[in-house]
């Protein structure tokens, strides 16, 4: 298929991860962030890790907009999914986030919570025109990716005149995340690693293009490399990234560019401008408290905004002390490095949303990591 068979050619790779020890400096170590939940998962499943010398080291960030939602709005949501008469629609990526308790959105669902999965924020829009005399909140997650068909259904729900949809807004913004990780007081008291670049993530910048990582390249002296989610991609942005930080370089290079813009999409961000503003703070799991990171309905569309219509005040709830997934997340820890790792927490019962969606970290780590620990004992 073209642009995926052609990124992973086992005998490319192996050319590139030739160049990379060539590339290396023997008597230094290279620590590199992949941001983006999707890269997390090539790395894994691709056995990418496997082909670095041992001085090059791949960090897990906060780039699943699943693992990163705190506790408190998965608890606000189950609190909406109770509520008499209400539809609440989501993805299927959500249904098992574990809040303190255990509840789950599936769980509410199999004591007679009307909750819905839904493939698109349009299925949301036809469940309320078949459903006129119930409420229906979608509950909106994602990062810059999926935020213009949002702004498209809140768009659609004002035109066509919907009185019982709105939106439980949870979107999240990939350059604060990435700021705050380089420079926040807070991360630094939770525990941080040194980094010296990142790979940047490839959908969120086919939307906001390359220029949004500019400042982080100049201000914090961090070369980034937009990649694409093939295991060719990521093999070559890490020698890109290398060879940036040999020469003490410190640029913004797009790797890929058959998809990615320096603009980006400049339609999906005015029809994202037109629907949200900024929150002025927004608790991410594991970073805290994150200013202007989030996204919230403008007042014009204040109608369409189940946070004003349903006075939803979101707590603050610690997680689940046996859990490791805040301090996965900003890339001190590995899955391998949590105690319920594979035992207590599996993709089966998960104890933390690093271990739900397919993008987490401990999901593509329990998955892949154990399919190739069960081939070498086949071996043997």
């Amino acid at each position: 298929m073209k642009y995926i068979d052609e990124f992973r050619t086992g005998e490319i790779a192996q050319k590139i991860a030739d160049k990379i020890i060539v590339a290396i400096d023997p008597n230094r170590n290279y620590r590199f962030m992949e941001f983006c939940g999707g890269h997390t998962h090539a790395i894994a499943r691709f056995g990418i890790t496997d082909l670095l010398p041992d001085n090059v080291r791949m960090i897990h960030g906060p780039g699943c907009p699943v693992c990163v939602l705190p506790i408190g709005r998965m608890a606000n949501a189950i609190q909406l999914a109770q509520l008499p008469q209400l539809i609440l629609c989501c993805y299927a990526d959500v249904l098992r986030i574990p809040t303190q308790n255990g509840m789950s959105l599936s769980k509410a669902k199999a004591q007679g919570a009307d909750v819905r999965m839904i493939y698109s924020s349009q299925n949301a829009i036809e469940i309320a025109q078949q459903n006129p005399q119930r409420q229906v909140v979608f509950f909106a997650i994602g990062f810059e990716t999926t935020t213009p068909p949002t702004a498209i259904a809140v768009k659609q729900a004002q035109h066509l005149g919907l009185k019982n949809f709105s939106v439980f807004c949870n979107h999240v913004l990939t350059p604060s995340a990435i700021s705050h990780i380089l420079q926040s007081p807070e991360i630094r008291q939770l525990g941080s690693v040194a980094i010296d670049g990142f790979i940047g993530p490839a959908h969120v910048s086919v939307v906001i293009g390359s220029q949004p990582y500019e400042y982080f390249a100049e201000e914090f002296q961090k070369p980034v490399v937009i990649a694409g989610f093939e295991p060719l991609d990521v093999m070559q942005a890490i020698l890109m990234l290398i060879r940036q930080v040999n020469t003490k370089r410190a640029t913004v290079e797009n790797e890929y560019t058959r998809a990615v813009l320096p603009q980006g999409n400049t339609k999906a961000q005015s029809l994202v401008a037109e629907v949200f503003e900024l929150h002025r703070t927004f608790e991410w799991r594991g970073l805290g408290v994150v200013p202007y990171s989030a996204l919230k309905i403008k007042s014009q569309f204040a109608d369409f905004d189940a946070e004003q219509r349903f006075q939803i005040v979101t707590p603050s709830i610690a997680d689940n002390k046996a859990c490791e997934c805040g301090a996965i997340l900003r890339g001190i820890k590995q899955p391998q490095d949590c105690k319920i790792f594979g035992t207590v927490c599996t993709p089966d019962n998960p104890i933390g949303s690093c271990m739900v969606s397919s993008e987490g970290a401990c999901a593509a780590h329990y998955r892949y990591g154990r399919l190739r620990r069960d081939c070498v004992a086949m071996l043997e």
